[in-house]
């Protein structure tokens, strides 16, 4: 029978589950040296927030098969160690969405009606009612900023108040929000019309700082901000100042940049409204995400694959050695091809061809599929949940795989809607052969920045000035071959982060068609 570890005040619900299956120990307060003595005993360890579930850790535990997070967030497992060790970590996804999603609600409920300040006041002994006059949530109108489980959530229950629900979302259809009565609109129309605007994104380094001064000056000086997904999202410099210059009326904000909040520009603004990070913690949310760790352990000690796993499961060594390096130029096929798309992805369709679809070619698309979403959600994507989450997305899968290839050994052509782009190995080092049909020898390392440009002389350089003015170096140039005046494509790999304002300046000349950025790395752009 398996012995399982669980520590950090795991909620009783999960234990008992866990106990009908196997040997249980907990232990709610464990150091690291106690944890660091006792881990080889044990083949699962269940965690929240407390323990640091180390590489050294790991390298203690010579019988752990798998590590569960009661929680969302892994940031205390490394979890590329445990990839590298065979254990397989999960988390729970799913289990506060409901307790997220009411916090925020309570959070707009709050900013609107001054319920703490008001509270305040009366246990200070005072009353004044004119003070604290609010407004009401009905037939305002609610921008939903991803529409993700969360986001959805509170789209729904604010159509209950009879608000009118805007969102952003650029992986969401436009027939995806209207089945969830929601209208998708551009970033911009969504800061200028929306009276509450709640934030349910990740943070990646496309979302850090999306909304900053810029943006609050785009909104109605009525408008109130709430966020309850990430810290980092809002500029709180900038949310300060909005706030204290009264830009904006309100916000109410549950997550920060650095926790617990100290030295912080939000103290005593008074139209501001702060929670400790409390969208998790209900007596419900607990539970609800101790029993889906204590599934995921059952299912994967009993050899059931585990949905919420946040690492790659088990594929035989043999074919991981040889598949490894066309998952990740799939990935990377899948940022691209996301970067062509002007409109959410529907319909998908990834071919195969050559001996790498006698081995697991599946596993490709499952890959493509997850550097589609990954910038997308707030969650982790891996090779478990990228197909059930993009069949949440309202993504078809279109499968093709065969030993013919014309041109390589071996290639990934990935197709949505009118764009295609293909990817091949050279030796181990993936590249992009095509993109919409233009012959190109790319290196997908960091950054690339693709241009369909006018064929005549002087393009070339007047996009090579311009981002040398910007001090951005250029690594790497393509450019594909069509008559002189037709469309042409220039492919730049570059090595520095590109801002908004460049690429703007680069669609602004009469010879550039579009200038799309495909940043493959962590790098911050």
């Amino acid at each position: 029978m398996y012995n399982i570890l669980a520590a950090d005040g795991i909620a009783g619900e999960g234990i008992e589950l866990l106990k009908k299956n196997f040997n249980v120990e907990v232990r709610d307060k464990l150091s690291a040296e106690e944890l660091l003595e006792i881990i080889p005993n044990f083949d699962a360890l269940i965690v929240r927030s407390a323990s640091k579930v180390t590489a050294e850790v790991m390298d203690r535990a010579k019988n752990l098969k798998i590590i569960g997070r009661a929680g969302v967030g892994v940031d205390n497992i490394d979890v590329k160690a445990a990839t590298e060790r065979g254990i397989i970590v999960i988390n729970s996804p799913d289990g506060n969405t409901i307790a997220a999603t009411e916090h925020t609600f309570a959070m707009m409920l709050a900013v609107s009606r001054n319920i703490p300040q008001a509270n305040k006041v009366m246990h200070e002994g005072g009353w004044d009612r004119k003070k604290f006059v609010g407004v009401q949530l009905h037939s305002k109108t609610l921008g939903v900023i991803g529409l993700g489980r969360i986001g959805a959530g509170v789209a729904k229950r604010a159509q209950s108040f009879e608000m009118k629900v805007i969102a952003y979302d650029p992986f969401v259809s436009a027939e995806r929000a209207e089945s969830l009565g929601v209208k998708i609109v551009e970033l911009e129309e969504l800061f200028k019309t929306a009276d509450f605007i709640t934030v349910h994104m990740p943070l990646t380094k496309k979302t850090e700082n999306m909304i900053s001064l810029e943006q609050m000056k785009m909104m109605k000086p009525t408008t109130r901000l709430i966020n309850c997904a990430r810290g980092g999202i809002i500029n709180e410099n900038d949310l300060a100042t909005a706030l204290q210059e009264k830009i904006i009326a309100g916000a109410a904000i549950d997550v920060f940049t650095s926790e617990p909040l100290t030295n912080s520009p939000f103290v005593n603004i008074p139209n501001l409204i702060l929670t400790p990070h409390l969208g998790a913690s209900t007596v419900e949310a607990q539970i609800g995400v101790s029993v889906d760790v204590a599934h995921g352990i059952i299912s994967s000690l009993n050899g059931e694959p585990v949905a919420t796993a946040v690492n790659m499961p088990h594929i035989p060594s043999h074919v991981l050695k040889k598949i490894t390096p066309y998952l990740s130029l799939a990935e990377r096929l899948g940022k691209t091809i996301t970067a062509l798309s002007k409109e959410p992805i529907s319909n998908l369709e990834v071919k195969v061809n050559g001996k790498i679809a006698e081995d697991n070619p599946s596993l490709i698309s499952t890959a493509v599929l997850k550097g589609i979403l990954s910038d997308a959600l707030d969650t982790h994507v891996n090779f478990v949940n990228a197909n059930l989450l993009a069949t949440d997305r309202g993504i078809k899968l279109s499968e093709i795989s065969s030993r013919e290839s014309a041109d390589f050994s071996n290639t990934v052509t990935v197709t949505a809607g009118k764009n295609s782009v293909t990817g091949t190995l050279f030796g181990n080092e993936g590249r992009i052969v095509t993109i919409n049909n233009f012959r190109v020898d790319i290196d997908p390392h960091a950054r690339i920045l693709i241009c369909p440009h006018i064929n005549k002389p002087g393009v070339i350089g007047e996009i090579g000035t311009l981002l040398a003015s910007y001090k951005i170096n250029i690594s790497g140039m393509q450019v594909g071959k069509t008559d002189i005046g037709g469309t042409n494509l220039m492919v730049l790999t570059v090595d520095n982060p590109i801002s908004d304002e460049v690429i703007e300046k680069m669609k602004n000349s009469d010879a550039i068609f579009d200038a799309i950025l495909v940043a493959f790395d962590d790098a911050k752009e």
